[in-house]
């Protein structure tokens, strides 16, 4: 497939639906020797999973952007994470200036459990940071730390989402599964917590989690793709619940790490069959209200409230 043919693919999906483009709240920027290491990773990965895992999108910085903004997405995001401490401010700093020079880049930053964290991330609110990124496989916290209660607090009351990657997948980790981070959530209950990946395997459990508290919203990355139902298949009887929460679910990719096109993402989510309305919930409005002002070409009366 040559990348008009893609562009026209993705193109037509959403001026299918009449959308203006596409809200994608988890795709991946930052330091590129940070970077280098994740695709790394990646690449070694086969062994582990019985598989390999290319990565589709390994081009310089300024083509995945000018990629994303071909394919008509208007905000996205630059989900980075720390793996040991002293290391998430100096991304953030990095994530600052990627999104002053990125307007179509939601301003992203994360958090490690450190002391000093509260600070760096009050800091990095107060800058304007619109959504943070915790990764507890990769970072191997357990989030009920309490040097991170102050940080879920601050989180809280300011409103700013926060995607998670707290399922056990592709492997499990000390501290992933619905258990840890639904401890963070009773303590404060109006977090708004993104479970990254639908919480993969886990996944009714994490839609028990959302049924549970109203300000949990889930994210689509890599689920429901050919590539993850070999492995980590969906449960269909758990399909319907797509429905009662199609208010918080929200589009996102993985780009630039996905081992298939991006097209195939949006070709799954209309592959489950829950309807045009529920496609341009999770591929635009439900982030639109999350994220306000990241489509200044459409009227918040475009935007569908969320159903009582």
């Amino acid at each position: 497939m040559t990348e008009s043919e893609e562009i026209h693919r993705v193109t037509a999906f959403w001026q299918g639906l009449g959308l203006p483009g596409l809200i994608d709240v988890h795709t991946h920027f930052m330091p590129e020797r940070v970077l280098s290491k994740v695709w790394a990773y990646f690449d070694a990965v086969g062994p582990l999973i019985g598989r390999p895992w290319p990565i589709t999108y390994r081009m310089e910085e300024d083509e995945r952007v000018e990629r994303l903004r071909s394919f008509g997405v208007r905000a996205f995001t630059s989900m980075l994470y720390p793996h040991k401490p002293s290391m998430a401010a100096w991304l953030n700093g990095w994530a600052a200036d990627f999104a002053g020079c990125t307007p179509d880049c939601l301003h992203t930053a994360t958090f490690f459990p450190e002391p000093g964290a509260t600070r760096y991330v009050t800091e990095a609110i107060e800058s304007g940071a619109r959504v943070f990124k915790a990764h507890l496989q990769v970072g191997a916290y357990d989030p009920r730390d309490p040097l991170l209660d102050d940080v879920w607090g601050v989180l809280a009351e300011s409103g700013v989402p926060v995607v998670a990657h707290c399922g056990s997948g592709p492997a499990p980790g000390r501290h992933t599964g619905p258990g840890p981070i639904g401890a963070v959530l009773a303590r404060h209950p109006r977090l708004r917590l993104i479970v990254a990946h639908m919480g993969l395997p886990e996944y009714a459990e994490f839609l028990d989690l959302a049924a549970r508290h109203p300000y949990v919203h889930l994210d689509t990355t890599m689920a429901f793709t050919g590539f993850t139902e070999e492995a980590t298949p969906f449960p269909k009887a758990e399909l319907p619940r797509l429905l009662d929460l199609q208010d918080r679910i929200l589009f996102g990719s993985d780009f630039p790490n996905i081992p298939y096109p991006y097209a195939e993402a949006l070709e799954a989510l209309a592959g489950l069959g829950l309807g045009d309305d529920w496609l341009r919930a999770a591929c635009h409005h439900n982030a639109a209200r999350l994220f306000p002002a990241v489509t200044p070409a459409v009227t918040p009366a475009a935007i569908p409230e969320p159903r009582s």
